[in-house]
């Protein structure tokens, strides 16, 4: 089973587009494990590092409330 991005062709996941990386952050504002996103190892890690740079820039925030 391929990942999300995987299926999609691609190599880098942006930290600007925000709307895509709200789905892989859970109600509380925590990133979401690999088990639940079905994201591959290299993607996951790619992912939880763009979620982390957008929060470090204030496009994300780092709580829901």
């Amino acid at each position: 089973m391929d990942c999300l991005f995987c299926q999609k062709n691609i190599k880098e996941i942006d930290f600007k587009d925000t709307d895509l990386l709200k789905k892989f952050i859970s109600g509380l504002g925590k990133i979401r494990p690999k088990k639940k996103t079905k994201l591959c190892a290299f993607h996951q890690r790619g992912m939880a590092r763009a979620v982390k740079r957008a929060r470090h820039l204030g496009l994300l925030s780092a709580t829901s409330k």
